[in-house]
């Protein structure tokens, strides 16, 4: 693994809005964990993603919904220790935020305070504007997410792009408008079309990182599973996958497995041996011990 150049600096939030005066653009990646953060940090993405598709990937539920502050910030923590450089984001899990503003604002500082994370995300349009507005203020951070927000999935009828309709369209946009209003200093377009994440995306002042929207945005992000064939329950159409690990994983197991069932593992270059000295002053000890 290549190492951090020593004159990168730390990411932060205003370096999203200046990339995106400069036409440049944003990279995020989600990760989960202390490896993959350090993986993200040194191929230099802008940002990591702490998201709560953990829940899926990570620990198996069938969506994101069961996934609880305590899950979000044991993996935040781990992702922490592992990236320096990049603008860390958590993603705020189901019922952290939608209850009341005032659990909305102390969830939000428990991802910095207790996490180090620099960010939280969160989902939701105009209906979430007034609890983004008191997190900024609060001086946190706050990305938005709209489109297909995974934690509305029972509304939605399951994971199915949204905005594809002339009034979905203009709500969406509406939404924007309304996040950056309130202080977002990015936002998540997630799978919608993609001149629509056009349209957004040059009506805002602040930067659109998509996913499953089409490479008009200012940024693209992805799921560092997705990106590296670790997931094998299904791909996303948006998802590229760079490499297929899984099966390296599937091939490098069944090896190790029938190594053992032959007793090719461990050979003597994976052991350890006592000095021959030791060993006769054992052996002589365990041939007149008596250990019944």
């Amino acid at each position: 693994m290549s190492t951090l150049p020593a004159d990168r600096k730390k990411v932060t939030t205003t370096t999203f809005l200046q990339k995106k005066k400069k036409g440049q653009p944003i990279s995020m990646l989600t990760a989960y964990d202390y490896p993959s953060a350090l993986a993200a940090d040194a191929a230099r993405f802008d940002s990591i993603l702490v998201g709560d598709s953990l829940g899926m990937v990570v620990l198996g539920y069938e969506n994101t919904l069961p996934v609880t502050m305590q899950d979000m910030l044991h993996h935040c923590k781990a992702v922490a220790r592992g990236a320096s450089k990049a603008l860390l984001i958590g993603d705020m899990p189901f019922m952290s935020y939608q209850a009341s503003i005032d659990e909305a604002v102390r969830n939000a500082g428990r991802f910095l305070q207790e996490a180090s994370m620099d960010a939280v995300k969160l989902e939701g349009g105009q209906e979430r504007a007034e609890a983004i507005r008191r997190i900024v203020q609060a001086g946190i951070p706050v990305c938005g997410h709209i489109g297909l927000t995974p934690q509305s999935v029972q509304v939605f009828g399951g994971f199915k792009m949204q905005g594809k309709t002339a009034l979905t369209a203009q709500k969406l946009l509406q939404d924007a408008l309304a996040l950056q209003e309130a202080g977002c200093f990015t936002l998540v377009l997630e799978s919608i079309p993609e001149q629509l994440a056009a349209a957004i995306t040059q009506r805002l002042e602040i930067p659109t990182i998509g996913i499953g929207a089409g490479a008009n945005c200012d940024g693209q992000v992805l799921v560092y599973h997705d990106v590296l064939g670790l997931f094998d329950r299904f791909v996303p159409r948006f998802a590229r996958q760079y490499a297929n690990l899984n099966q390296q994983i599937h091939t490098a197991l069944t090896q190790f497995r029938e190594e053992i069932d032959s007793r090719a593992f461990p050979t003597p270059e994976n052991s350890t041996a006592m000095q021959p000295e030791e060993w006769q002053a054992f052996s002589e000890w365990l041939t007149n011990a008596r250990l019944d």
